[in-house]
């Protein structure tokens, strides 16, 4: 089913829900950046908020799409529900009540229906904000303690788990470019081809793989410091970030006692 027809078939069930104040697309389909591979984002603002009721009312609507192979009901958020029907049309809905509607904004929804004027009182936007300095610390210090943990993996042979180690340096290096770029439209996990620069691209595609072999998953390890590590650096006075420079320097020197690895950058 095309996706404005889901759209239509889920606002015509629920406007005349005594329940259900008002309908908005939000995500890509709300700022007008969706396309096919898109997945459906609502707001629904109800009278009591997410209740057992609405989530019912939710559930039939998206019934009416087709059929649900796929129903999460408040399961990783409280007024989240999310559903994906057998021809895997993916739908997200977060359900609130009109005075949780404040933190929303005009720029980032597009009404199917108000029946109280909500939108009318949102704000227009606002700019692209800043990361929270302390989850970015938390980053930082996140990356040098997986990479601090290579002497372990190495001294234990357990080669898998430094697979795993890649895996989660590549991850914190992708969300330090998504913060570089300051995108203002972040969109899911899935939309990195509009977040990040052509350079930012460029140093991804040329990182190596992750191989569960010694040496590859050592140098695997030091390309990742080499591309996070000094980007960091330079990104975190801008962000109001304390660099962690003697955890840092630990981390290298353990690693120099017991790899005989040197910091593969030097700081400016």
């Amino acid at each position: 089913m095309h996706h404005h027809d889901v759209i239509a078939i889920i606002s015509n069930a629920l406007q005349d829900a005594p329940e259900v104040r008002a309908l908005y697309l939000s995500g890509s389909f709300g700022n007008g950046l969706a396309d096919a591979y898109s997945d459906i984002d609502f707001v629904l603002v109800a009278t009591d908020g997410a209740t057992d009721a609405v989530a019912e009312l939710w559930r039939d609507a998206i019934g009416r799409t087709g059929e649900i192979v796929l129903w999460w009901d408040r399961t990783t958020r409280a007024m989240l529900i999310n559903a994906i029907t057998a021809d895997w049309t993916r739908t997200d809905v977060v359900i609130l009540r009109p005075d949780q509607v404040g933190g929303q904004i005009r720029s980032a929804l597009k009404p199917l229906f108000d029946h109280d004027r909500i939108y009318e009182t949102l704000a227009d936007g606002v700019g692209v904000k800043p990361p929270d300095p302390e989850r970015v610390r938390y980053q930082i210090e996140e990356f040098i303690k997986i990479l601090g943990l290579l002497h372990l993996a190495v001294g234990r042979e357990e080669y898998l788990n430094g697979v795993l180690g890649v895996f989660h340096l590549r991850n914190l290096l992708v969300d330090l470019m998504i913060e570089e770029t300051a995108a203002p439209h972040r969109g899911g996990v899935l939309h990195l081809n509009r977040l990040l620069s052509d350079e930012q691209r460029r140093v991804l595609g040329g990182l190596p793989p992750a191989i569960p072999e010694r040496d590859a998953m050592i140098s695997a390890h030091l390309a990742y410091a080499r591309a996070y590590l000094p980007r960091a650096r330079k990104l975190a006075p801008d962000w109001g970030v304390e660099w962690p420079e003697r955890f840092e320097t630990a981390t290298w020197t353990k690693l120099g006692e017991t790899l005989a690895i040197e910091r593969p950058y030097q700081p400016e």
